[in-house]
């Protein structure tokens, strides 16, 4: 489980990867009128995708960003790790926020040639994602056919740009400055040349689905509760992952709490991390390590067990 090289992602390779994951972000622009800004705020959620380390956005047509950044390009991008399923009803009974990559920078407008070009690069994405399901094996299956379609696939969501059924304006988002936003809500500034070095990690297209993939699978809870015992050494009652990277997961794990009260310890949802023996450079490769960690952790039970 360990290694000697770094066993989790730079804050900058953080955000790069919130960025690849999601399709979906809130924009906010500074609403404007006949004399100019009133420095109010108008949000909406949008469709992005990430090319070449900046988003690009899709705004519907009658939205009044189109008409604020005429007046004040200068804008704000809140991007937050996708949290499908399972994870979501638990994220909202504890309290807990999602890791977000916070940007501000300039909403700049595309002419019709690179609004184009930007709309291809729609395609490739969808393509892409479309092909590597297809091709992938058994194992790469079984976990991706566990999630939800509907609210794990960036193809599924990135169609609706293409169907026709409604027009947008696209923009590029100029970046100026990136912050990340970790589960409790505080925040770690990020320098720009650090994510703009930083590459997208492989899984990260994919991560929503991976992730629902395995929670939605009650084997695999079980799993992630072993891995908790075997691995971490916590007695867990439940568990259930949330995030992923090439290096390894995070857990949520249900455990005791420390808190003694009427005489009883309560339990509290306490975050894990796993490191993989080898980085995962694909989907692939990352479902078979999990498998060979479930393996490995059923072994390590019943030899315990035959101990007894």
């Amino acid at each position: 489980m360990k290694g000697s090289k770094a066993t989790v992602l730079t804050l900058a390779e953080r955000c790069k990867n919130i960025l690849a994951s999601n399709w979906q972000a809130y924009l906010n622009t500074i609403k404007a009128d006949a004399q100019g800004s009133k420095k109010e705020i108008h949000t909406s959620k949008v469709k992005y995708i990430l090319k070449k380390g900046k988003p690009y956005i899709w705004v519907p047509e009658k939205d009044m960003h189109n008409v604020n950044t005429i007046i004040d390009e200068r804008g704000s991008l809140a991007v937050a790790c996708p949290f499908p399923g399972p994870l979501a009803n638990l994220f909202r009974s504890i309290k807990k926020l999602p890791a977000q990559t916070a940007l501000t920078g300039d909403v700049c407008p595309l002419k019709d040639e690179k609004a184009q070009l930007a709309m291809e690069s729609v395609k490739e994405v969808i393509q892409s994602e479309q092909r590597v399901m297809n091709e992938s094996t058994y194992t790469v299956s079984g976990v991706l056919n566990s999630s939800n379609i509907i609210s794990t696939s960036r193809c599924e969501s990135l169609k609706e740009l293409l169907d026709g059924g409604e027009k947008y304006c696209v923009y590029r988002f100029n970046i100026r400055s990136c912050t990340f936003v970790d589960g409790y809500g505080r925040t770690h500034e990020v320098e720009l040349e650090d994510l703009e070095m930083s590459k997208v990690d492989p899984l990260a297209p994919f991560s929503a689905k991976l992730i629902d993939g395995v929670n939605r699978s009650e084997a695999r809870r079980r799993a992630l509760i072993l891995f908790c015992l075997i691995y971490l050494n916590a007695n867990a009652r439940d568990a259930i992952m949330f995030s992923i990277d090439r290096k390894g997961f995070y857990v949520l794990g249900k455990v005791r709490s420390p808190v003694i009260k009427d005489g009883q310890s309560e339990y509290q949802w306490k975050e894990f991390r796993f490191t993989f023996k080898e980085e995962a450079s694909d989907i692939e490769t990352f479902c078979h390590q999990l498998v060979e960690m479930e393996e490995e952790a059923v072994k390590k039970v019943s030899s315990y067990s035959g101990l007894t």
